[in-house]
């Protein structure tokens, strides 16, 4: 599936290893497109991921974008929570 993603992402000429910067705190975080789609194939919710990305992938450049900015900040937050709950 990781695979298929890819290429969708390069028959639309994004490149997989392309990075976001989130600032959270004061610390910045970077995160790839590719790490992104891996951390959520990884979660139970992978068939949602997998449909939304498949749609959104249908879209702009913009739409695209503003999706793995979205996806990749819900992941890191829920990650930052939930190394807060165990620490």
């Amino acid at each position: 599936m990781m695979q298929k993603c890819k290429q969708l992402l390069l028959d639309k000429n994004i490149n997989p290893v392309s990075s976001i910067d989130y600032d959270i705190n004061g610390e910045i975080h970077t995160l790839t497109l590719e790490w992104i789609i891996q951390a959520y194939l990884k979660t139970e919710k992978k068939d949602f991921f997998i449909e939304l990305f498949e749609k959104v992938m249908q879209g702009s450049q913009d739409d695209i974008e503003t999706f793995f900015q979205q996806m990749g900040q819900l992941i890191l937050m829920s990650s930052l929570s939930q190394n807060e709950i165990e620490g």
